[in-house]
């Protein structure tokens, strides 16, 4: 009982937090905008005329989506690193840990140098997300129960990475350095700026569905830590549970690296926080993951964007703030001893 009033009243403080972070986001950048002006604009409140046209292009046509995009991005991320660490057992899986992310950013490379424009980017980079997951089951023959099929499908998820990861470098060797390959590194360092409302029309759907899936399956993910006989008597189906993770989580991965490019440690950090604050109970951890990942990509991109004139990407941001982190963390857990 007191575990589940802590929960409840974390998750009105992260609630609190995102709507207080998201007014706050809303003013600040290089072109500041008063909370009255903020307020007026999106209330309908009278309000100063001068300057209105380009106040209100900033907030719903630059701020507002790009808010609503670090939100679910960070949510779904963190949602997809708490249900692989759940079902592989291992407190450093990722999202990235069948290969997902880097199958997408070769699709979105691909794409860029093809020259495609930002739609078909971003299919590309869906599709050989797909396709990297898919490599995987075809690599490991199928999802099976037993925990030695979970150690495959870990080692041919690092194998199908790092054959895409490869892929990528080419594309990098291969693309023109004046014109392309800014872009393709540009992308790849992960950016909310490109997010348009035909970028987030794709990808905030599938983020949504993948993010949905994983917490209404969080009760199933604790009957994972059973063994396998004891879930079997529960009723739970380990197989179909497993498939279910896993496309959910890899879904919702390949959708942000297709909208937004690849933004690293939200799944790993972001989990790991929620389990030191309610153990590992996936009832709690998942929705608090979902949430304190929310806040925690709407702070970076925010801290991004206004720390100087020229626009920090955001995977430098978390990779600067999530290593140190990290390293309090082992040390907190007892799991770094120096």
């Amino acid at each position: 009982m007191k575990q589940k009033r802590r929960f409840i009243i974390w998750i009105i403080v992260l609630f609190a937090l995102i709507l207080g972070f998201s007014l706050f986001a809303l003013c600040a950048g290089q072109f500041s905008i008063s909370p009255a002006r903020v307020f007026a604009e999106l209330f309908g409140f009278p309000g100063v005329q001068e300057g209105k046209d380009n106040v209100s292009t900033v907030i719903f046509n630059i701020r507002i989506p790009r808010i609503i995009m670090s939100l679910v991005a960070g949510a779904g991320l963190a949602s997809s690193g708490a249900a692989f660490q759940s079902l592989f057992a291992n407190p450093l899986a990722t999202p990235d840990t069948l290969g997902v992310a880097n199958g997408a950013s070769f699709g979105a490379c691909l794409g860029i140098l093809l020259g495609g424009g930002s739609v078909q980017v971003q299919l590309l980079a869906l599709l050989f997300g797909a396709l990297a997951v898919s490599l995987v089951f075809l690599v490991t023959g199928r999802m099976g129960s037993r925990r030695n099929s979970i150690l495959m499908i870990i080692l041919a998820g690092l194998v199908i990475s790092s054959v895409f990861s490869a892929l990528v470098s080419l594309i990098n060797y291969v693309a023109d350095p004046q014109d392309v390959l800014p872009v393709i590194t540009f992308w790849l360092l992960g950016r909310f700026s490109g997010v348009t409302r035909i970028s987030m029309l794709f990808g905030i759907p599938l983020i949504l569905l993948g993010t949905v899936i994983v917490f209404l399956l969080r009760f199933r993910l604790n009957a994972l830590s059973l063994p396998e006989d004891e879930a079997r008597s529960l009723g739970i189906n380990l197989k179909l549970i497993r498939v279910l993770v896993v496309a959910a989580a890899s879904m919702t991965t390949a959708a942000v690296v297709s909208t937004c490019g690849v933004i690293g440690w939200v799944g790993l950090l972001i989990p790991h926080i929620s389990r030191m604050l309610f153990g590992n109970d996936n009832r709690y951890v998942v929705p608090s993951s979902i949430l304190s990942g929310a806040l925690f990509m709407l702070l970076v991109d925010t801290l991004a964007r206004c720390v100087t004139a020229a626009e920090i990407p955001v995977s430098i941001v978390t990779a600067v703030i999530g290593a140190p982190v990290f390293i309090l963390l082992l040390r907190r857990t007892g799991g770094l001893k120096l």
